[in-house]
């Protein structure tokens, strides 16, 4: 059974009624909300981006079909996790859907459990998608706040080096550095240096060698 998410929406989209009413009223039965639509079209008009959840699709729909909605869907970088359904997909549909991101690809008949466990799953997918997506804005906004300097300053920080080190290598004193070091720390909120290490890496623009110690910097801005 699906535990029901704050706000969480299942879309089903497939152009038989019958398929539409009877997954909107299997879902349904377990709290869950549901929008269902007979095409493409209509649920490119009804979909709702603040909301987490999922996505039911039937592969083959007259106009546009559910492999060519999904295509749709990652050019307008809408990333909500799909479940395919279908009673006559080969394995060509199967893998370019997964290829593309399909969380799941269900051959009709399949069982309540399944689809509900599937559902489920897809929803918890995207619930933490957007919590990581929501942390990379908040580094990114804090990235935006700091100086050309403390973007240069970091940089050395980050990758490993002293106050003393940085001072020598950017020509400044070590009182400079420090005070440099202090306003990126308060303005990236981060309470000690694998903090901030963490923020830069995950917004990124860090990227760690196994084994080194050494944390080479790949960006900056301001």
């Amino acid at each position: 059974m699906i535990t029901k998410k704050p706000d969480s929406l299942i879309y089903v989209v497939d152009d038989e009624f019958a398929v539409r009413d009877s997954l909107s009223l299997l879902i349904e039965s377990t709290g869950q909300a549901v929008r269902s639509f007979a095409s493409a079209e209509e649920f490119l008009d009804g979909y709702d981006p603040d909301c987490p959840g999922c996505l039911l699709l039937d592969v083959r729909m007259p106009g546009v079909s559910g492999l060519e909605l999904q295509e749709l869907l990652l050019n307008r970088g809408i990333s909500i996790p799909i479940i395919f359904i279908s009673g006559h997909a080969g394995i060509p549909d199967t893998a370019k859907a997964f290829r593309a991101g399909a969380v799941d690809f269900l051959e009709k008949p399949f069982s309540d459990g399944l689809l509900l466990k599937r559902v489920e799953e897809a929803i918890a997918i995207d619930i933490a998608n957007r919590e990581q997506r929501e942390g990379q804005d908040k580094i990114q906004s804090r990235l935006a706040l700091l100086t050309a300097r403390e973007h240069e300053v970091m940089a050395q920080i980050v990758g490993g080096h002293s106050n003393k080190e940085v001072a020598r290598v950017m020509g400044i004193s070590n009182r400079t550095v420090e005070a440099h070091r202090s306003s990126i720390m308060e303005k990236m909120q981060a309470s000690n240096l694998a903090e901030l290490i963490m923020m830069v890496t995950q917004a990124g623009i860090l990227e760690a060698k196994p084994n080194s110690g050494h944390y080479p910097f790949s960006g900056g801005g301001g």
